[in-house]
């Protein structure tokens, strides 16, 4: 019987049991999750070195009912938006130790279900779907047998859990920088207005001035995401009010237009008139001069925290539902604050 019982390979409960915890707890600990204490972790470890326990990734997926990939399924590989999201889902997964199935459905919906049904087919333990906008997209149904979490475009269910950027507060920070800057006439020029981005972000800019007792000069000027729209956009601001002190763009291409503008009528940025974007796209933002003060919309962290409920799911943690909002930060540069 002893020799049958040094025979016997060493498993996971076995370890668990010299540790004294769960198996859930020491399959955490051995896989190098954030939840579990340092001291228990250590622990775990120690035992795991007495027993010369060391599972395969093979023999760890199955102990844990897990194939240890995760599969992303994106409208727009091509968007500056997505990459981002993408890197910091890629982050929270840790290099190694789970293995991601990336598919690019490009916007088509057909393309979209025929991906899924490949993704499922290969048994992965969740599902990240990232929009192409933060408009809300249709929901894949509650039938896929896998968490699944939306990233930067909402799901239309509200019993789906998704993660988005915070616009109408990233309007609202926008605002108070330039506030405290000085500005008190302040326009807004934007993109196109079917966008929820651009609506959101207007509402911000608007309850900003509100509480801080001002009005937007103008009516919103809304039209397309683009440089040319705001060199058009700015000129015709300028000439209607020249006394404004502050132009808040939509997104940094907008921003670019109006930083032209402003150099061809000869107003000195940021001394005479402050001009700040969104997006903090930086092959725009660094390379204007002068260079962009912008809204940074953190989808890094965006992809980071969608990750996370999945990893969160997995574990049978109750993660919610509805909206989750990720708050933007301010990048201050010369735009707006002479360099001194």
């Amino acid at each position: 019987m002893a020799r049958a019982e040094q025979a016997r390979a060493v498993t996971l409960s076995d370890v668990a049991r010299l540790a004294g915890v769960s198996v859930a707890t020491a399959s955490k600990a051995l896989n190098g999750r954030d939840q579990v204490k340092d001291s228990t972790r250590q622990r775990v470890v120690e035992a795991a070195e007495r027993l010369s326990f060391s599972p395969n990734p093979l023999a760890r997926g199955l102990l844990a009912g897990r194939t240890g990939t995760v599969g992303l399924l994106t409208s727009d590989l091509e968007g500056r938006f997505v990459i981002p999201i993408l890197m910091g889902a890629e982050d929270a997964f840790g290099a190694g130790k789970v293995n991601v199935f990336l598919c690019d459905a490009r916007g088509d919906s057909i393309r979209e279900q025929y991906h899924l049904r490949a993704l499922l087919s290969r048994r992965v333990d969740g599902l990240i779907v990232v929009g192409r906008q933060t408009d809300p997209r249709p929901s894949l149904g509650h039938a896929i047998p896998v968490p699944v979490v939306y990233a930067y475009a909402p799901s239309d269910d509200p019993s789906d859990l998704s993660i988005t950027p915070d616009n109408v507060s990233a309007g609202r920070i926008a605002v108070e920088h330039l506030l405290a800057c000085g500005r008190t006439r302040i326009a807004h020029i934007t993109g196109e207005p079917a966008y929820a981005a651009a609506r959101d972000r207007a509402d911000g800019v608007r309850a900003g001035l509100h509480a801080a007792g001002l009005e937007l000069v103008g009516d919103v000027m809304y039209s397309e995401w683009s440089e040319g729209w705001g060199r058009d956009a700015a000129a015709v601001l300028l000439a209607r009010h020249p006394d404004i002190d502050a132009i808040l763009c939509g997104s940094d291409q907008i921003a670019r237009g109006a930083l032209d503008t402003a150099r061809d009528l000869r107003r000195a940025v940021p001394d005479d008139l402050a001009i700040m974007g969104f997006d903090n796209w930086e092959v725009l933002t660094t390379n204007s001069r002068p260079a962009l003060t912008s809204i940074d919309a953190n989808l890094q962290q965006l992809g980071r925290t969608a990750a996370q409920r999945v990893f969160a799911a997995l574990d049978g943690v109750e993660v919610g539902s509805g909206t989750e909002y990720v708050a933007g930060r301010l990048v201050i540069r010369g735009s707006t604050v002479a360099k001194r």
